[in-house]
């Protein structure tokens, strides 16, 4: 069992959190003359670091689960989603949304899809909720910072958002509040074409250049921002605003984050140097969720989709989820880390 447990933290650390290249970039640093321990050298290691282990993870990420993404088309999706009825579809849709885009401005393109296609509007409803904030890299990564169980914790909290999220919306019957041009949109069902092993690669490879150009100024800025927070402010200015001593942290981190527009990987970097500086996990985990779900130009994209009503009744939904998880990871923070 030792040499088990040795063996996960050595993949976790050295492998998925490559804690090898952060030693390197410092060895390296100093042999270049530049004095690691201080706040500018220990902000260039942490920004060097940060972006290379993001961005290599990501790369990795985004063409493996590219790879299965393209087994998984709109017109297959919708069919899938189609054989399930009640919690069920729900609890599918949002585990669907896990495997397809990385954000949710790129997600809300196929939310109109499966809506103009027939689908129950809870069920798109749920895949909405879950494809930014629960898609299979951010969980990898999220191993490589903070350790399996808070990325599982956070995945599985996450899905429970989008499937009740979902099943609510179900319930108040929110139909009537879809825009005239979504609901009355005609479906062409037409047959993926049968994608060979060179095609699928192909396909992968593309996702990784078109998905990457549009994450990398994100994960910059994310993890400039990270730079600074990790050496320039001080613990007890974090620990002031977002520590245990504050009781609003988590409403603040989840307000803070709703008109903001990033990526998850880009708030990842943010989050781990929040972490380290006292912020709690609960509050710093409503920061990313609020970012990547419920970002303001999202939620404009969406609002040509459906109607102010039904778009204040999905905000208020995953507001409330999103504050409710982060009070559940503040209470539970002492098994987790």
């Amino acid at each position: 069992m030792q040499v088990l447990q040795s063996a996960w933290f050595f993949f976790q650390d050295e492998i998925l959190g490559m804690k090898w290249l952060s030693r390197l970039i410092g060895s390296l640093l100093s042999v270049l003359g530049i004095d690691i321990t201080s706040r500018l050298g220990g902000s260039v290691q942490f920004f060097i670091y940060d972006v290379i282990k993001i961005a290599v993870l990501l790369c990795t990420l985004i063409f493996v689960i590219s790879y299965i993404q393209s087994y998984f088309p709109p017109e297959r999706s919708k069919k899938i989603l189609g054989r399930f009825h009640g919690i069920g579809a729900n609890t599918v849709s949002a585990l669907l949304g896990t495997v397809t885009p990385f954000c949710s401005c790129s997600s809300i393109p196929l939310f109109i899809g499966f809506t103009g296609a027939g689908l129950p509007l809870g069920v798109t409803f749920s895949f909405l909720i879950s494809s930014p904030m629960v898609d299979l890299g951010s969980l990898v990564l999220l191993v490589s910072i903070f350790g399996v169980k808070v990325a599982v914790v956070y995945g599985l909290t996450g899905l429970v958002i989008a499937i009740l999220g979902g099943s609510l919306i179900e319930k108040l019957h929110m139909e009537p509040y879809v825009e005239e041009f979504i609901r009355t949109a005609s479906s062409v069902d037409i047959e993926s074409p049968t994608l060979t092993k060179k095609d699928r690669m192909i396909y992968a490879k593309d996702q990784v250049i078109s998905t990457f150009k549009k994450v990398f100024p994100y994960i910059l800025i994310g993890v400039g921002i990270g730079a600074v927070i990790h050496n320039w402010i001080p613990e007890r200015w974090v620990e002031a605003v977002l520590g245990s001593h504050n009781p609003f942290g988590v409403i603040l981190a989840t307000l803070v984050g709703v008109p903001m527009y990033g990526d998850i990987f880009g708030t990842i970097p943010v989050a781990e140097a929040l972490l380290y500086k006292g912020a709690q996990l609960g509050t710093i985990l409503s920061f990313m969720m609020a970012v990547t779900t419920l970002s303001l130009p999202s939620m404009i994209m969406l609002r040509k989709a459906i109607k102010p009503r039904l778009l204040g009744v999905f905000i208020a939904i995953c507001t409330v989820g999103i504050i409710l998880v982060g009070y559940l990871f503040n209470a539970f923070q002492f098994l987790l880390i």
